[in-house]
């Protein structure tokens, strides 16, 4: 009983780990999009378009 209550644990242990993991992975790949947009609008001249 010890033993199926241990191995319940691990699996909800694991994924909650899978789960940050994933979540983990698209905070970084959101942040990545959001300095690559200011480094774009940076790069841009100051002026007016013509």
């Amino acid at each position: 009983m010890f033993a199926m209550i241990l191995t319940w644990v691990g699996a909800v242990l694991g994924l909650a780990l899978l789960i940050a993991m994933a979540a983990g992975t698209f905070v970084v790949d959101f942040d990545d999009r959001i300095q690559e947009r200011r480094r774009a609008k940076a790069a841009e001249p100051a002026g007016p378009r013509p």
